[in-house]
């Protein structure tokens, strides 16, 4: 019971700081993870780009590339907006921004066509921007491969062929393609239930450093042990109690805004994601604390939590897979707490398989909750001992 009454004495402290004493608390808790939430989802509502702007520069001007144009323009990624009368005309809007791809229809292309010579036509695409380019490209290539296809199916019709014949001259193996877990491959499913969740840890992280480093910078420290009677371990979990109950009401909010009002896809239960949650919030306030711990300075600790969960944000494997980076990267990606709840989350939440097929990352999750332990002493030393250095 004393330690109890202890834990809630200090946590009623702790909620006065929160919301009476410093307007900080207030914006990372509550007000800056909101805006983080609208933001992406808003941004990303579409799920892909739409209507990205393509050029063309058609010098045969015949009925079939009128129509290789018009097919481009309806299209969902793709949007015809300029039309050049050169190719440098043409590559210089791509080079100022006007326009993410080009396709090119030299003279001669319906007629060649026609006379089974084979024409070539080109397009250019602009990678400076990875998921414009890599769309603008996929939609020219379609359109290319239609076209062809329009008059192989036009010539073998002339030449008697029937439609089975056809079909199977021109495709001769049908793909059966199924997008598991994505069906309708949006961005907004597979960004935004990685980068928000990485965000808010980012803010966890950075608040549970900076709550002691404020102890020790206005010299609290010392009374805010006096209440645990200098038990440090009590202290701590009386101090983060409040941080871990805002941030837990905030997570369920954006988790109900994103499964029930967005209707984002899962096949996991709620237990699932109550314990990701519960995971999430443990793990980042623990790395904080711990990296107080590691170097008991205000600006050195919030320096290596921002450091590291803005890194976990491309280690994670959401962007770019983990496989696919050299070994040295791939063994550091399990230092990186976003990581672990990135794979709980595809394992449990979003394919719904149970835990065990994740145990490792929850056990490193359960690691990182248990840091602060190794730093107690060197936490509480700071606070007694240790003179505030801006």
């Amino acid at each position: 019971m004393k330690y109890i009454s202890q834990i809630f004495d200090i946590a009623l402290r702790e909620l006065n700081i929160v919301v009476r004493k410093n307007q900080i608390y207030g914006f990372c808790m509550l007000v800056f993870p909101l805006l983080t939430v609208l933001f992406f989802t808003t941004m990303l509502d579409d799920g892909v780009p739409q209507d990205l702007l393509i050029g063309v520069v058609d010098h045969d001007d015949s009925s079939t590339s009128r129509g290789l144009i018009r097919n481009l323009d309806a299209m969902q990624n793709s949007r015809v907006k300029y039309r050049f009368a050169s190719i440098t005309e043409a590559r210089c809007a791509m080079q100022e921004g006007k326009i993410y791809a080009y396709l090119y229809i030299p003279e001669g292309t319906a007629a060649k066509l026609m006379a089974g010579r084979q024409p070539k036509i080109s397009y250019y695409y602009t990678m400076t921007c990875l998921s414009a380019g890599s769309m603008a490209s996929k939609d020219l290539k379609t359109i290319s491969t239609l076209g062809s296809a329009a008059v192989g199916q036009a010539t073998l019709r002339a030449k008697g062929a029937t439609p089975g014949q056809i079909k199977t001259a021109l495709q001769p193996v049908t793909i059966d393609a199924h997008m598991i877990a994505n069906p309708h491959g949006s961005y907004n499913y597979s960004l935004t239930t990685v980068f928000v969740p990485g965000i808010l840890m980012l803010f966890m992280a950075l608040l549970s450093a900076y709550a002691i480093g404020m102890e020790m910078k206005f010299d609290t420290g010392k009374e805010w042990l006096a209440r645990a009677d200098g038990n440090i371990l009590v202290a701590i979990i009386g101090k983060y109690i409040v941080h871990a109950l805002v941030f837990l009401l905030v997570i369920f909010l954006y988790q109900y805004y994103i499964f029930k009002v967005l209707d984002f896809p899962r096949l996991g239960g709620v237990w699932s994601i109550v314990r990701l949650s519960l995971l999430q919030v443990a793990a980042s306030l623990g790395f904080g604390i711990f990296a107080f711990g590691l170097m008991p300075s205000l600006r050195m600790s919030m320096s290596i939590c921002s450091l590291w969960f803005v890194l976990s944000l491309s280690m994670c494997g959401s962007a770019f897979p983990v496989m696919g980076m050299d070994p040295p990267l791939q063994a550091m990606s399990w230092l990186f707490p976003l990581r672990h709840y990135f794979m709980l989350y595809q394992v449990t939440v979003l394919n719904g398989f149970p835990v065990i097929d994740a145990w490792f990352h929850l056990v490193a999750l359960v690691a990182f909750t248990l840091l602060p332990w190794f730093v107690l002493r060197k936490v509480k030393n700071a606070l007694l001992n240790y003179v505030y250095i801006p």
